[in-house]
């Protein structure tokens, strides 16, 4: 604790103040029935392959509300209130959608018949819808229909090795956030049909388990078994990146079976590797790097090192109209600090299997009272493990209130404090409870009711003509891009694809930039 406290204070309040923060925000578009929304994305949205703050992710009907990079939580979640704004009234404009608020999905139509994602007939754009099709085949197009919150972090003057070495401690301790903040207990019957799960009934048309926190994050959430089979090493980039090119380049039978193409000449998949690409690679948080258009993830990483981090794991909160708490944002800022400045011994084989362990014991049971998980090799309550980070918290807390005077930072741990004194007001218990008490069992039927209050607020909200004219401009420029990237392809799709799939595009000495090409 005494080497924590001299690390914290070398950090200078400027450095403190460098901190950045942005969040990516998922969404399923619902009917009114509590049924997906089968309908294209809103024009009125603008395109999803350029808009800067809304587009899609795995599905046609998931959105994705993008902010921009903000130095206080403040800003990042006017932001994105602003975003649900635009959204929400555009939606009102076409008709009844709601914005889903659970991070498990309302009711799903067959697997086949859950729309992916489309973004033009640009080699990007293709490439992004085909890459879509890949994930479906491989891990079911309703597995990806889970959503989530993404907070994007970074503190100047870290480089690579320190921010592997905040990873590594963040993947040992992640099971105190999904503790206090899981809130997806429960989910629709309709994500498990013919499916073998251990979950148990609740009301007619839905199921949970009494314990969980976040089904999200556990073993019928976003997970892959084939992915279970890689052991990447977060102990140096070079480490990380060796893991990840290999996954990405060995071609891997199942995926082989499924072939590139299916016998009608349309394409099932980008390549027949473990990995498709670097994003399909599933982490409660990854090392990130601003890439250029065209520049392969892994290859950014390798020349130019990490810039932040991406935190994965914060389900929607059901309870919050655009999703999460300014009191959440705030403690993840004091955890990632607490991850980067303790020591940080390399991980090893065994560790990582204990780590998913304790991951899914979480996901599944975490408020079971005496619950036991394996910290540093020893058996521990998780109710003991999220106090002791608490209280571990409490001088980062103090440094980031005196950079401005206020309380925020102390406020959002007194929550925790609390939320740890009485399980019964965390999250996860929160919405069973509600469930049960206020909705006669139904977990569509409580989704649907806080989705309605998250729109009548968020459309209640003082909405300036100015911000709809800087929306409106940003989906006329979206759309005008979108065009412009379509007219300028100069070699057929199929080129493209082998061209951005090269194994020579991993390494440092790989051309930085494809024409044309973009993220998938």
């Amino acid at each position: 604790m005494n080497t924590l406290r001299s690390r914290l204070a070398a950090l200078t309040p400027e450095r403190l103040r460098g901190i950045r923060r942005g969040i990516e925000k998922e969404s399923l578009r619902a009917e009114p029935d509590g049924r997906l929304a089968l309908t294209p994305h809103p024009a009125r949205l603008g395109s999803p392959l350029a808009h800067p703050h809304i587009t899609t992710d795995f599905s046609e009907s998931q959105l994705e509300l993008v902010t921009g990079v903000h130095a206080s939580v403040a800003a990042a979640l006017a932001e994105l209130t602003e975003i649900h704004q635009v959204v929400y009234h555009e939606l009102a404009a076409l008709g009844s959608e709601l914005l889903w608020v659970s991070s498990m999905p309302c009711g799903l139509p067959t697997d086949e018949t859950i729309p992916i994602g489309v973004y033009g007939t640009s080699n990007v754009g293709r490439a992004k819808s085909v890459y879509r099709m890949g994930l479906g085949h491989r891990y079911g197009r309703r597995m990806q229909t889970i959503s989530g919150i993404h907070y994007n972090w970074s503190l100047p003057g870290v480089d690579s090795d320190e921010y592997f070495a905040l990873i590594r401690n963040f993947r040992r301790d992640a099971v105190v956030l999904l503790y206090l903040f899981g809130a997806s207990p429960a989910v629709c019957s309709s994500f498990v049909d013919g499916r073998e799960h251990a979950l148990q009934p609740l009301g007619e048309h839905g199921m949970h388990l009494p314990h969980a926190t976040s089904l999200r994050m556990g073993r019928l959430g976003y997970q892959s078994e084939a992915q279970s089979s890689l052991r990447v090493s977060y102990n140096s980039l070079q480490c990380y990146a060796d893991s990840l090119e290999e996954a990405l380049t060995q071609p891997y039978p199942p995926y082989e079976a499924i072939g590139i193409k299916n016998p009608g000449g349309d394409y099932n998949q980008l390549a027949t590797t473990l990995l498709q690409i670097e994003n399909e690679f599933y982490g409660t948080i990854r090392p990130k790097r601003v890439i250029h258009p065209g520049e392969r993830p892994l290859h950014a990483l390798r020349e130019r090192g990490v810039e932040y981090v991406e935190v994965r794991l914060v389900d929607l909160d059901p309870f919050e109209p655009i999703g999460i708490h300014a009191d959440t944002a705030r403690f993840i800022d004091l955890f990632l600090l607490h991850c980067l400045l303790t020591d940080s011994p390399p991980d090893t084989p065994a560790e990582i299997e204990a780590l998913k362990s304790n991951q899914n014991l979480t996901a599944a049971r975490g408020r079971e009272p005496g619950l036991l998980l394996q910290r540093a090799g020893q058996p521990v309550t998780l109710a003991d493990w999220a106090a002791d980070i608490v209280a571990r918290l409490e001088p980062m807390a103090a440094a980031m209130d005196a950079l401005d005077g206020r309380q925020d930072y102390a406020a959002a741990l007194a929550a925790a404090r609390a939320a740890l004194a009485a399980p019964a007001a965390l999250p996860s218990a929160r919405v069973l409870r509600a469930v049960r008490e206020q909705h006669a069992d139904s977990f569509v039927g409580f989704v649907h009711e806080r989705a309605v209050a998250a729109r009548d607020h968020l459309r209640g909200l003082d909405y300036p003509a100015a911000l709809k004219a800087r929306f409106d401009a940003l989906a006329a420029e979206s759309v005008a891009q979108q065009k412009a990237i379509e007219a300028s392809d100069r070699v057929p799709f199929e080129t493209f694809r082998r061209e951005y799939l090269s194994p020579e595009r991993l390494g440092l000495d790989a051309p930085a930039v494809l024409a044309n090409a973009a993220s998938a």
